[in-house]
């Protein structure tokens, strides 16, 4: 088991790291204190695999729970699904000491994340990852989201997790589009911020069965860690650098209607293509580091052309991104493997060019 804490002074909390040990997970709620009655946001697949695990765990410590679930889709980040689970945490939460557990991917994170943060002015919840993206990613930081149809994740908080609870095992059971979709986030940590982590994935085979998922874990929650604690809400221009990739990614997200043409970790693989792209054309990012990322990409199995998707709903998409300041765009680019900046001003028709460069 490794442990990588996440220091925020009160809202510090700890990223539990291991394999095959969900039987630990009640105990570690009840060190937290947080409460008696567990509001359980999963979806059907990910019951199937862990459930009876999880549910065994806090029945051991005497922890009631009531379980919800949700379509495993980016769609069910939606407005009409959260209000339905508001609706049912308040049914379940009468005369109850309520906290909140997140048991999936991204989507069941960010949702659940949100009605934590929202619900009686903020309850305690915890993170359990069930997917790749989730562990080395989204469930780390704070950052909760719904999405809206002009855009994604553009109704939401920061509100920290009490325990990030990760154990590696249930990897074994993701299908091969779900590895890759991670893997397009780890190679993202790599690019900005570890050339080491970078090169592993370079010098190693696409093999899940192979890789050490322990080091890729540990790795990337260490690097998420640190850039959170130097900038929690996102204020200092230094957790923007997390989202390379994610400004044009975002944009392919959301011209798919949230569909299954793209999954997350596959449009921030174009969006990170496009985003070295611009740099290249800005002067500011060497040609080498293109074929290095793309050979990465294409080795990996994940898409370097933009299919069935018309440029003006991908750049419509784009203007609605968080990231830029009024009508001054900003973007995340790279000087180097593991060396990442922000740069502003970038003129939207070379935004476009790269983009349609992409399109097939």
């Amino acid at each position: 088991m490794k442990i990588v804490k996440v220091n925020l002074k009160e809202r510090s909390y700890s990223i539990i790291i291991n394999f095959d040990n969900y039987a630990r997970l009640g105990k570690e709620i009840r060190k937290l204190n947080i409460g008696e009655d567990a509001f359980i946001v999963t979806d059907k697949n990910v019951m199937k695999i862990v459930g009876e695990k999880i549910i065994s765990s806090l029945k051991k410590e005497k922890l009631s729970f009531h379980i919800e679930t949700i379509p495993p889709t980016e769609r069910s980040k939606s407005i009409k699904v959260w209000i339905n689970l508001v609706e049912k945490l308040a049914k379940f939460d009468k005369k109850r000491k309520v906290f909140l557990v997140a048991l999936g991917g991204g989507v069941v994170g960010d949702i659940a994340g949100f009605l934590a943060s929202v619900y009686k002015r903020g309850i305690p919840y915890i993170q359990i990852p069930t997917t790749l993206l989730a562990q080395v990613d989204s469930a780390i930081g704070g950052k909760t989201a719904i999405d809206l149809s002009f855009g994604k994740n553009l109704l939401g908080t920061f509100y920290q997790p009490r325990l990030v609870y990760t154990d590696i095992s249930v990897l074994e059971t993701l299908p091969i589009r779900e590895i890759r979709n991670g893997l397009a986030e780890v190679i993202k940590y790599g690019a900005i911020k570890d050339k080491y982590l970078f090169n592993y994935l370079e010098k190693n085979e696409f093999n899940p069965r192979k890789y050490d998922w322990q080091y890729i874990v540990s790795k990337c929650s260490k690097i998420k860690a640190k850039i959170v604690e130097k900038d929690e809400y996102d204020k200092k221009e230094i957790r923007m650098i997390l989202n390379f990739g994610h400004t044009i990614g975002h944009g392919i997200e959301t011209a798919s209607e949230y569909s299954k043409k793209y999954s997350h970790g596959e449009a921030i693989s174009l969006g990170m293509l496009c985003a070295v792209e611009l740099g290249i054309l800005l002067k500011i990012t060497p040609k080498e580091v293109l074929k290095r990322l793309e050979d990465l990409i294409i080795k990996i199995g994940l898409p370097q052309k933009i299919k069935s998707l018309d440029i003006k709903d991908i750049m419509k998409a784009i203007g609605y991104d968080k990231k830029f300041h009024g009508r001054t765009t900003r973007m995340v680019f790279l000087k180097d493997i593991g060396s990442a900046f922000i740069a502003e001003g970038i003129p939207w028709n070379l935004i476009t060019k790269v983009i349609k460069k992409r399109l097939e």
